[in-house]
C-alpha cells in the first residue's frame, strides 16, 4: 500500500541523517580545503597522504576526482548539507510528502551508486585510498540502507510483504557494507599491508 499523507520519522533515522549529513560535510569540507590548496600549490602535501596506500593527493590529482568538471567534494558539501537539514528537521518533527522521500531515495540511490564507482576507481584504477573519502564511504552505505527500509516500511516504497525480511535485521546492510569494504581493501592491498605486520 502506498502512503499519500506526509511522512515523519523515528528519532533514530533523524538522528543518522543529521549525524551522517555533519559527518560526510566535515569530510567533504576538508577535502575540499585540500582540494584548494592543491590548486594553488602543485607541491601541496595533505595532511593525509600518509604512505603509498594511503595517499589524498595521488587520488585528487586524477581526473576521477572531478568527474563532473569540478571537484567531487563540492557534491558532498551540497548534499551532505541537504541531509543535515533533513535530519534536523525530522527532529523538530516535521513530516514530508511522498514526493520529498521519493526524491531521498533517488538522492541516496544514486549517491550509493557514485561511491560504490569511486570505490572502484579507488582500489582498481587509481590504486590510493583517502582517508577522507573513506569516510564517505562509511556514511553513504548506511545511510541509503536506512533511508530505503523507511520508506519501505512507512508505504513510501510499494513493496509486498515477503520483502520485509531485511526490516526484521536492520543492522544487516551496513555490517554487509562495512565487511565488504574491508575485505577489498585487505584483498587488493595485502602485498602493502603484510609489510606492516
Amino acid at each position: 500500500m502506498t502512503t499519500t499523507a506526509p511522512v515523519g520519522a523515528g528519532r533514530g533515522l533523524a538522528r543518522l541523517l543529521l549525524a551522517g549529513g555533519l559527518i560526510g560535510l566535515a569530510a567533504s569540507a576538508v577535502l575540499t580545503f585540500d582540494k584548494l590548496r592543491l590548486l594553488e600549490n602543485p607541491a601541496y602535501r595533505p595532511s593525509c597522504s600518509i604512505n603509498p596506500v594511503i595517499s589524498c593527493g595521488s587520488v585528487m590529482r586524477t581526473g576521477q576526482a572531478a568527474v563532473f568538471g569540478f571537484p567531487n567534494p563540492l557534491i558532498g558539501l551540497v548534499a551532505f548539507g541537504a541531509l543535515t537539514a533533513v535530519g534536523a528537521g525530522l527532529l523538530a518533527g516535521a513530516r514530508y510528502r511522498r514526493w520529498f522521500w521519493l526524491g531521498l531515495q533517488a538522492g541516496s540511490l544514486a549517491g550509493l551508486a557514485f561511491v560504490v564507482w569511486l570505490i572502484g576507481q579507488a582500489l582498481y584504477v587509481i590504486g590510493a585510498l583517502c582517508p577522507y573519502c573513506m569516510v564517505v564511504w562509511a556514511v553513504v552505505g548506511p545511510l541509503a540502507w536506512y533511508v530505503t527500509l523507511h520508506n519501505l516500511r512507512t508505504g513510501v516504497l510499494p513493496a509486498p510483504r515477503r520483502w520485509a525480511g531485511p526490516a526484521r535485521f536492520p543492522w544487516s546492510g551496513p555490517a554487509l557494507w562495512y565487511l565488504g569494504i574491508t575485505l577489498l581493501v585487505l584483498n587488493r592491498f595485502w602485498f602493502y599491508w603484510r609489510t606492516l605486520i
